[in-house]
């Protein structure tokens, strides 16, 4: 098992096409994804749709596989140039992730692509180590990280196990109708 390294979509050696993103209440946003097999051609396609998906997504930082309609447990994450991004380990994709540690637990807004008018006050973990494999090798991978980057992965984890933000907040208290609709590419983004 190694850290993150030098992985970066091109890895995929496939180009991505850009997904329709599901909106609640899709059926498939709240069941539980499938493992995968991260060496599969289906997978890597899947992950670099999910990046190409995620790009052209003004302001998104993280985009499961159950938001365009596949029942996996795959993700992708780039929280770079984010305002309130410490730690950043630029474009990943993710299999099959598990969550190995979980400490300093904060609440913060979150807000998704696939519920576009509301946000919400959820509690996470503010450290986070996560272990997954990656997408074309294979290869089990440990992610240590913190603040915006670990609620983002969080967020991602749920969309693979079927909840989404909403299912997290302690109560109607804590849902906000949406303040700010995203726009362009430059705007900073919120967990899809």
């Amino acid at each position: 098992m190694t850290a993150l390294g030098g992985w970066t979509p091109e890895a995929l050696a496939v180009p991505g096409e850009v997904r329709p993103v599901l909106s609640a209440p899709d059926p498939v946003l709240s069941r539980a994804g499938v493992a995968v097999d991260p060496t599969s051609a289906e997978t890597v396609r899947l992950a670099a749709d999910l990046v190409a998906t995620m790009r052209v997504s003004p302001g998104c930082v993280g985009l499961a596989a159950p938001q365009v309609g596949v029942g996996a447990q795959v993700f992708a994450v780039d929280v770079t140039g984010h305002p309130k991004a410490v730690t950043v380990h630029g474009t990943f994709v993710l299999c099959n992730a598990r969550v190995i540690e979980a400490t300093r637990w904060k609440a913060g807004r979150e807000g998704c692509m696939s519920v576009p008018d509301l946000t919400g006050d959820v509690k996470r973990a503010s450290r986070l180590v996560v272990e997954g494999e990656l997408p074309g090798t294979g290869e089990t991978v440990r992610l240590v990280t913190d603040g915006f980057e670990a609620r983002a992965l969080q967020h991602e984890i749920d969309h693979c196990a079927g909840q989404l933000f909403l299912d997290r907040v302690a109560g109607a208290h804590a849902i906000h109708q949406r303040k700010v609709y995203l726009s362009g590419p430059d705007q900073p983004g919120q967990p899809s």
